[in-house]
């Protein structure tokens, strides 16, 4: 679930602290992926019509391969290094959230025979995505094939959003991307939606800047917190009857939940019975990561082991993914090269500074990286 109704509450409130970027502006960025929700996506997109899905001899489905292979291979030709990260155990404040999920699960289950008993297609496409579950297996998978890629791979203890948030934080990685919200209440310097989407190529990518966000919406981190907390997230329930805006109202007058507590009409919102706020707050604050993890490294993909994967095991097109292999090993040429702007810093020397000045727009172009590069090579005082 995330943070409930936090997109709408930050465009309507702090729209300054977003802004729609493309894709390709992320070339040399280190980014840490939530790796469960994108294995979601890709499961209840990549190949499904109604209850039909991509699978291989053995009838296993591959969704999640097919499109965590082809997103990364994206990600890699913008220049981009993603680092995904994996969901350890959840807290125990999180018990609930599941077992609501679960809940659903079955409800939509039930209602998808019926529905098929009943050859009603709208509702069977439908309903067959509400049954989707990331099981370990799904996991144990994409894990495999990314370190067969060569893409880095992180174990969470426990959240993925709070492991991705420290990363982020310890400038480990440049941004988080997700689609919930949560990393921004674990504290996530950058923010980003939509970059995993699979249908990202018409939609741009959405940043958010936790530091804009508390500016304009003129709260403190606590105070955020405790917002996300009242708009409802995966710990506990919220208060009914209080919405994103009256949240942001009460924050801004009384300034923490407690304090919100002591002077709430009663008869008119229903608090829940032992409201355990105080430790979905320190789950926030004080979140299970750890940062002793080795060096994030890119490398060459395993092409044998790969072919192996994908094509003996899975039964993937060898020819596609030969061809892929291509891709990946060219896209890690070209990642490698980093960020222009980390080429203009000021460069100690007696003689007179270089003057030469790089249009904006070609800096941030990856198109132009040869060609500035050859400009600055041939500067005496410049080393690269």
């Amino acid at each position: 679930m995330g943070i409930k109704g936090l997109t709408k509450l930050l465009a309507d409130n702090a729209p300054k602290a977003m802004k729609e970027q493309k894709f390709e502006s992320y070339f040399g960025r280190k980014i840490a992926v939530d790796a469960s929700m994108s294995i979601y996506q890709f499961l209840i997109v990549v190949g499904r019509t109604g209850m039909e899905t991509l699978t291989n001899e053995a009838g296993e489905v591959t969704s999640h391969l097919q499109g965590m292979f082809n997103r990364t291979i994206r990600l890699l030709e913008a220049g981009i290094k993603p680092v995904y990260v994996f969901d350890g155990k959840p807290p125990d404040m999180k018990k609930q959230e599941l077992a609501k999920r679960y809940s659903k699960r079955e409800d939509a289950t039930k209602e998808l025979t019926e529905a098929v008993e009943e050859g009603d297609k709208d509702a069977i496409e439908k309903l067959s995505k509400r049954t989707v579950k990331v099981t370990r297996q799904h996991n144990d998978d994409c894990k495999r094939l990314l370190r067969l890629m060569g893409v880095p791979v992180v174990e969470a203890p426990c959240e993925a959003e709070a492991e991705c948030a420290a990363l982020c934080i310890n400038d480990k990685v440049y941004a988080v991307a997700s689609e919930d919200m949560d990393s921004l209440t674990f504290g996530a310097p950058r923010f980003l939606r939509h970059l995993m989407d699979p249908s990202s190529k018409k939609i741009p990518v959405m940043e958010f800047d936790i530091a804009k966000v508390l500016e304009e919406l003129e709260l403190t981190m606590d105070q955020f917190i405790d917002l996300c907390i009242l708009c409802g997230c995966d710990y506990c329930d919220s208060i009914k009857g209080i919405g994103g805006q009256t949240a942001l109202k009460l924050i801004r007058q009384h300034g923490s939940i407690e304090s919100i507590l002591e002077n709430l009409n009663k008869d008119r919102y229903q608090i829940p019975e032992d409201w355990p706020y105080q430790e979905a707050r320190r789950l926030f604050k004080e979140p299970n990561v750890t940062l002793d993890i080795p060096e994030l490294k890119w490398t060459a993909p395993d092409e044998e082991g790969l072919i192996t994967f994908l094509v003996k095991d899975n039964g993937f097109n060898e020819d596609r993914v030969t061809k892929a292999i291509e891709k990946i090993k060219s896209a890690k040429n070209k990642s490698s090269q980093g960020r222009l702007e980390s080429f203009f810093k000021p460069v100690a020397s007696a003689s007179t500074p270089l003057k030469r000045k790089v249009p904006s727009t070609m800096v941030t172009h990856p198109s132009c990286l040869s060609m500035i590069l050859s400009l600055l090579c041939s500067h005496q005082h410049v080393n690269i």
